[in-house]
């Protein structure tokens, strides 16, 4: 229950975000906006106020704002054309369907910027290796004391505490890190070990390690108002780069296909965050909304990032598309996230399985 209570929370919350990048600016651009809903299907609860029917619908896994004249087919009367969005400039629609997407990088540029201000962060400690347990996965490996992290399977380190959480996310598989030792750059392949961590409180976790050690104090601090902002934009870009460079490597069949988690590992996610208290969940939330505003930014017909593939045609042909080219791409990308949401659904299936044999 305090699961499903979180994932409705934060999901609600990005969804509405992100429709709302797209309602406001239609309004700007003086689209007549007929929908906004939370959810798809079935009407749960609505109210119209002005032109426009706020929804709630039965299946939450997303949301619309459905404004007028926005499919080519659709009808518009002469003198509802300056109101229309087929009717609207290339610019015009291009920034309507990119806000989505940019209203959910900066909500998590704005979750950065009130926790940097009001909440003591940890102050970056360099990512120099200070000490390497003997006998461990990093011995082994052949790093050393005084070697520099400069990045872990691709992803830059800027800070040590970046690297617990990226060398545990390997799940056990052969790492590359990426080290500067003097003056020299050189690639490390290390397997991380399972290792079992008692911790303070009496509980006992399990985590993927090297075995390497930051001698250095983590000092925390709050920031002032614009240098919290500064690190706001970096963290998001840093974040938004991290999870660009994750889906490559699903590509590349670096990171295996099992590893994609659907909507019950996401609240399972959400659950565990919450126990572990507000703060964990808002920077949670954060994290969600990079991976929605990048993912929705995807090439794939029926995402944003489709519909900005289409209107960049437009704007090279200098007229838009056949309505039967639109609509098989459409079917094409329905078919897509379609397949992509039953593998996800398997995954999450299938790890629940996996634990329960495990129990047993």
């Amino acid at each position: 229950m305090n699961s499903l209570f979180s994932f409705i929370l934060v999901l609600g919350v990005l969804i509405f975000v992100h429709e709302l990048g797209h309602f406001l600016i239609a309004k700007f651009c003086g689209v007549r906006v007929l929908k906004f809903s939370l959810g798809f299907g079935n009407k749960l609860i609505g109210k119209k106020w002005g032109e426009t029917e706020y929804l709630i619908s039965a299946f939450p896994l997303g949301g619309y704002v459905k404004m007028y004249g926005e499919q080519p087919g659709d009808e518009v009367e002469e003198v509802d054309k300056e109101v229309s969005f087929t009717h609207k400039t290339v610019l015009q629609r291009f920034g309507i369907i990119v806000a989505g997407p940019l209203f959910n990088l900066l909500f998590a540029v704005f979750i950065f910027w009130m926790l940097f201000i009001f909440i003591e962060m940890p102050r970056p400690m360099a990512p120099v290796i200070d000490e390497v347990a003997v006998d461990s996965a990093a011995e082994k490996a052949g790093l050393q004391q005084g070697d520099r992290v400069l990045s872990v399977n691709g992803f830059k380190v800027k800070s040590w505490l970046n690297i617990p959480a990226l060398v545990n996310s390997s799940q056990g598989r052969e790492l590359t890190v990426s080290i500067e030792r003097g003056g020299e750059e050189m690639d490390i392949k290390a397997t991380p070990v399972l290792t079992k961590i008692d911790r303070p409180e009496g509980e006992v976790v399990e985590r993927y390690l090297l075995g390497i050690m930051n001698g250095g104090e983590i000092k925390m601090e709050k920031k002032s108002p614009p240098a919290a902002l500064k690190a706001a934009f970096v963290e998001t870009w840093d974040l938004s780069v991290m999870t660009i460079n994750g889906i490559k490597m699903m590509f590349q069949r670096l990171i295996p296909a099992s590893e994609l988690g659907g909507p019950i590992r996401i609240a399972e996610i959400a659950g565990e965050q919450m126990k572990a208290g507000w703060l964990n969940l808002v920077s949670f939330t954060a994290l969600l909304s990079i991976n929605l505003g990048i993912l929705n930014l995807l090439p794939i017909p029926v995402l944003d990032g489709g519909h900005l593939v289409f209107l960049s045609i437009e704007a090279v042909r200098r007229k838009p598309l056949g309505e039967n080219a639109m609509i098989r791409a459409q079917q094409v990308g329905m078919g897509l996230l379609g397949s992509l949401m039953i593998f996800v659904f398997y995954n999450d299936i299938a790890r629940i399985v996996q634990r329960w044999m495990s129990a047993s």
